[in-house]
């Protein structure tokens, strides 16, 4: 019997694992926890231009958020590329101002056709994925934020104007320069100018913008340059490094602040919450966290081959093709290009009462040639992403909470 009871002591022993403390190496030491699967993550965690922030989310007896946040080689003044997670302050500042207009019978809604007024600028007074076949801000917000579409940010962006985002986003304390279109590749001057807007309603004009211009010079955070060589945007390779210093910059740090503004204004101070309506903001969350094959109007639900549910979705499913559990809800921005690979994202799982946010970006450029169009996605980073999402997930599966959180706020009508 004794030793019967010794060798159950040594295998306990042997068997149950410390806990893992949730000081500042908590992200590391999970990813330690997997250290087959995180290994090379973590030795190269600097080349690879790592950066994590994962916010623990806890409700008290009234259900209010408090929010704890740990932190993996973060640094908010390095540069990386943030692609289309620029779209998410993008869509809201333009529902921003169309409240600030304050126009009788003028919303997201009312139809906004774009005039070319200057060189690099396209007229739209068509869109054939709408419901009525007309452009409007709700129908572009929502193609931002199913899909991340860059017509629908371009259209935004000339909409609110450069100088407009850049002062607004400053007057809220939000540590970001916003330069230029997507998928577009123009000069400083046709980026500081933006097509003139209609918005009409029954052949009525309801507001007209003429064009906006930034006379203003908005100087960069500092010189980015990054790479061993690099292709223009015609083809041709020049053995220098690729300049960043001219473009759009977001910080994972700001990134976070701003999600958090989002699903939670009465957390943060009110200089830094955006005065949308309830319902614009209601509109945004739902989209955000709507998949492709919910969505009728653009029919992603016609192309799921293309359109999976993990298409704008890295953190916990990476590029898996396979269905996303309807227990589980993503809010979230994703962003790739140049070897960037960006994921800002509030995880809510209801059947298990979890909820808690990421943002995570890594560099998947490993052969330090930018705009070749050849990157590490599939082998480096999209299993990076899914990863790092489950190992979290995974642990706030088993943390213990004083209170469950009512989620109920966050359940939506999707539109399939």
């Amino acid at each position: 019997m004794r030793n019967f009871l010794f060798l159950l002591l040594l295998g306990c022993l042997f068997s149950c694992e410390k806990p893992i403390k949730e000081d500042e190496s908590l992200i590391e030491n999970l990813m330690l926890s997997e250290s087959s699967t995180f290994k090379s993550i973590i030795d190269n965690k600097d080349k690879l231009e790592v950066q994590i922030i994962y916010t623990m989310i806890n409700r008290d007896d009234h259900n209010r958020p408090s929010f704890k946040s740990f932190y993996y080689n973060v640094d908010s003044t390095r540069y990386f590329y943030p692609a289309s997670t620029v779209k998410l302050p993008m869509a809201l500042l333009a529902l921003e101002k169309l409240n600030h207009l304050n126009i009788k019978g003028l919303d997201k809604f009312t139809p906004m056709f774009s005039d070319s007024v200057y060189a690099g600028q396209f007229s739209v007074s068509r869109d054939s994925t709408s419901e009525n076949g007309l452009p409007s801000i709700a129908h572009y917000t929502r193609k931002i934020l199913v899909v991340s579409d860059n017509d629908a940010y371009n259209r935004l962006y000339e909409f609110v104007g450069q100088k407009a985002i850049n002062d607004s986003l400053s007057k809220k304390g939000y540590y970001a320069t916003i330069l230029h279109r997507l998928e577009r590749p123009l000069p400083p001057d046709q980026n500081r100018h933006t097509e003139a807007k209609r918005f009409v309603r029954n052949d009525t004009v309801m507001y007209q913008q003429n064009m906006l211009v930034n006379s203003d010079s908005i100087l960069p955070k500092q010189i980015v340059l990054k790479g061993k060589s690099h292709y223009d945007n015609f083809d041709n390779f020049s053995n220098t490094p690729f300049d960043f210093t001219y473009k759009n910059f977001y910080p994972i740090t700001t990134q976070t602040m701003l999600l958090r503004a989002l699903l939670f204004p009465e957390t943060v101070p009110y200089v830094r919450q955006f005065h949308v309506t309830e319902k614009d903001r209601q509109f945004v969350l739902q989209y955000m966290s709507q998949l492709p094959r919910e969505t009728s109007f653009p029919p992603y639900y016609q192309y799921t081959a293309l359109y999976y549910d993990a298409y704008c979705k890295f953190l916990m499913y990476g590029k898996d093709h396979k269905k996303i559990p309807s227990s589980i809800r993503i809010f979230n921005k994703v962003g790739d290009a140049y070897g960037y690979l960006i994921d800002n994202a509030y995880i809510i799982d209801f059947d298990n009462q979890v909820e808690f946010m990421i943002s995570a970006v890594i560099n998947c450029n490993v052969g330090d040639v930018y705009n070749n169009d050849s990157y590490a996605y599939d082998s480096v980073g999209y299993p990076f992403m899914k990863n790092l999402g489950q190992v979290i997930y995974n642990y706030e599966l088993n943390r213990k909470r004083d209170y469950k959180p009512d989620l109920s706020a966050f359940r939506f009508t999707y539109d399939r």
